[in-house]
């Protein structure tokens, strides 16, 4: 179902919206269908796998088409730029829910979701939490609704505050947006440079994951919370919750092609398999994503998704103008 659906979105593009974007349409195709038609069990196995792990494939096959002489550009500036873009959103996240009656565990997974890399940074955190699944839930339906909002909006937002800036531009995506997926259509409306700096930007944040998993069970340890049942507190740590596998397949595919300069044909099969991995996997994130749920979170859940996401913008547009302008 999410290959028909890319299928379907391709062929869209081409012949009815020239400018929207075959990702951009099958995540909003996904939606619609999902939603309204495909709401059957038998439909989640396979559109959770496609999510996953096309949308992991697609980040690392990038990686052939990239060179650390890319990576380059973003400098001192641009790290500094991701970091400090994620703490603030950590720390505003962690203020208003608290502030706004959520539960701690809620709260923390919300903040590595935004922070960091979506779905991906809750699954990663949720161990050394021990969150329930309704808190996981909640935070990931949060997560993937605001992602899917700003992915539309920030490319018109930053074409209008930055011009031509593919830099700029893809600050503001890569460091804003919540999941790899959502970064790339996203950036993918504005233009192929933007998208590889958008993407090189999201992909720090994802290697930043590891600090941020390390700090939540720094905290949950320093509470005393059990995370394992046992009379200790104990912090249990997935491997790959450090450092993501394809995050590796992209840093030594890169390394390959900084090194060795692939041929032409291999940089482009590795960007064709990218583009159709990643507009599959989004196709699968728009069946998967329940709006109904969202709805029925009520008042709450919709002031804390547009105070975080109106803070995550304004802070990004700061720091862009302070640190990269």
């Amino acid at each position: 179902m999410s290959l028909i659906i890319a299928l379907i979105s391709y062929l869209l593009n081409i012949f009815v919206f020239k400018s929207l974007g075959a990702a951009t349409i099958a995540i909003l195709l996904g939606t619609l269908l999902g939603n309204v038609y495909f709401k059957q069990p038998q439909w989640f196995a396979g559109t959770a796998w496609s999510e996953k792990r096309l949308l992991e494939f697609s980040v690392m096959f990038l990686g052939a088409t990239i060179t650390f002489q890319t990576i380059e550009k973003l400098g001192l500036n641009g790290v500094s730029f991701v970091i400090l873009q994620m703490i603030l959103t950590i720390a505003f996240v962690l203020f208003i829910g608290k502030k706004l009656g959520f539960s701690e565990k809620t709260n923390a997974l919300m903040a590595a979701g935004n922070a960091v890399c979506g779905s991906s940074a809750i699954a990663a955190v949720s161990p050394v939490l021990g969150a329930q699944d309704s808190e996981k839930r909640t935070a990931i339906t949060m997560v993937n609704l605001m992602g899917t909002v700003l992915m539309l909006i920030l490319p018109a937002l930053g074409t209008s505050l930055f011009g031509e800036s593919d830099m700029l531009r893809g600050a503001l995506i890569g460091g804003t947006v919540q999941s790899v997926g959502q970064v790339v259509a996203s950036a993918t409306m504005v233009n192929s440079s933007t998208t590889t700096l958008a993407t090189l930007f999201k992909i720090m944040r994802i290697i930043m994951l590891i600090f941020v998993v390390l700090y939540f069970g720094f905290v949950t340890r320093r509470a005393g919370e059990v995370v394992t049942g046992k009379n200790e507190t104990t912090l249990k740590f997935k491997r790959n919750s450090f450092l993501p596998w394809y995050v590796i397949g992209f840093i030594i595919l890169c390394t390959l092609d900084t090194f060795f300069h692939f041929p032409m044909i291999i940089s482009e099969v590795a960007h064709f398999s990218s583009t159709w991995c990643e507009t599959i996997a989004l196709a699968a994130i728009g069946l998967r994503l329940n709006l109904v749920e969202f709805i029925r979170a009520g008042k709450k859940l919709a002031i804390y998704g547009l105070a975080v996401l109106v803070f995550q913008v304004s802070v990004a547009l700061a720091l862009i103008t302070l640190l990269l302008k």
